[in-house]
């Protein structure tokens, strides 16, 4: 089903209702999803109306009842926090952005805010919630903000995907999480749920097809309120129940529209592959980076390549992390990479040959 065109779009953003039946309910974790070009309605899928507005129905009462209390889904959440959420909870579980996303709501809890620090306080406060060059994306996406939207977060698709750093999948759950627009939101929960719901595939295929977001699109139900609450229940549903590796089928709502169950639970044609984190060059950066967010001065690179004498005193400071690189007993190139890498990625700069976080 196509999204809304830009005429349907014109006028005053109405106000945010709230995502869940009779409170205030919004979406779970992503994965940051890149999907593609939006494609053409794809032909009639095999649920029937009536089936697929009972689905509807009773996806929706599932999360009215079993969806998690979370502040950026409240009636109250400003579109910045949903914005900020979003790009926090991509391939990042709920339970360590909370913390985050809290402590930059009440440092920036408008776009200005934030745009008014440098961009290294973006990254110190990003904490240890990975790939930390989405701090510097919402930076960025703040300035833009503020500069060209009088401060404003924007209320369309068209205008978020402007953004620096905002890709389809931010764009379209921003649109409808914040600003309740009919668009069609793909994570990898949601793409999950339809494979085992619809397709009757273990998992879906290791990277988003045209396929898919036909599929979305053709599962979406045509009132708006609903098919904003729809994109939220499915995610729900995929982070909840319907589990990459255990799903709990016997707690699923619709477990008798199933399609994977009633072909027998087949295994997935495919085995995903977890990213190696240890003796990795992420993990090197991510030692690095903690270095950088607690040091109050720039640190010279002998810091990072030699460990400091034991003099028997408590580590403080930028001595812990220091302690815990030290640790990993990094070869010297590795070290050197991953240095020049952040300085390269912007995560990091030199100052009179010192390494600190972007001023």
């Amino acid at each position: 089903m196509s999204s809304p065109t830009a005429a349907e779009r014109t006028g005053a953003t109405p106000p945010r209702s709230p995502i869940k039946p009779k409170a205030s309910r919004r979406t779970q974790s992503r994965t940051g999803t890149a999907r593609p070009a939006r494609a053409q309605q794809g032909p009639s899928h095999q649920l029937e109306a009536d089936e697929l507005g009972a689905l509807h129905n009773e996806l929706d009462r599932w999360f009215a009842e079993n969806a998690r209390e979370l502040p950026w889904r409240e009636a109250d959440c400003s579109p910045w926090g949903v914005l900020v959420s979003e790009v926090m909870l991509q391939q990042t579980p709920v339970v360590r952005v909370l913390p985050v996303w809290l402590d930059w709501m009440e440092r920036w809890p408008e776009p200005a805010d934030l745009a008014r620090e440098a961009s290294g306080e973006a990254v110190r406060h990003w904490g240890r919630l990975g790939y930390p060059r989405r701090a510097l994306r919402l930076h960025a996406a703040a300035t833009a903000i503020v500069e060209e939207h009088g401060g404003k977060v924007p209320g369309t698709y068209e205008g978020l995907l402007g953004l620096p750093g905002v890709g389809d999948y931010t764009a379209a759950a921003v649109a409808a999480f914040a600003f309740g627009e009919r668009e069609t939101v793909v994570d990898t929960n949601i793409r999950r749920v339809h494979a085992r719901l619809v397709s009757g595939t273990a998992l879906p295929a290791p990277s988003l097809t045209a396929a898919e977001m036909r599929l979305a699109e053709t599962l979406m139900p045509q009132d708006t309120a609903l098919s904003v609450r729809w994109n939220a229940s499915v995610m729900e549903l995929g982070a909840l129940v319907c589990t990459a590796r255990s799903p709990k089928c016997s707690d699923c709502p619709v477990r008798a529209e199933c399609a994977w169950l009633a072909a027998g639970e087949p295994p997935p044609s495919y085995v995903p592959k977890g990213q190696a984190w240890h003796g990795t060059d992420r993990q090197l950066r991510g030692a690095v980076m903690a270095v950088l967010r607690v040091a109050e001065a720039p640190v010279a690179r002998g810091m990072f390549e030699q460990a400091p004498a034991d003099l028997g005193f408590a580590a403080e400071g930028t001595a812990v992390p220091l302690a815990a690189l030290h640790r990993l007993n990094s070869a010297p190139e590795q070290l050197e990479r991953a240095l020049d890498g952040l300085v390269r990625d912007g995560l990091a700069e030199l100052h009179d040959g010192d390494y600190r976080l972007p001023a």
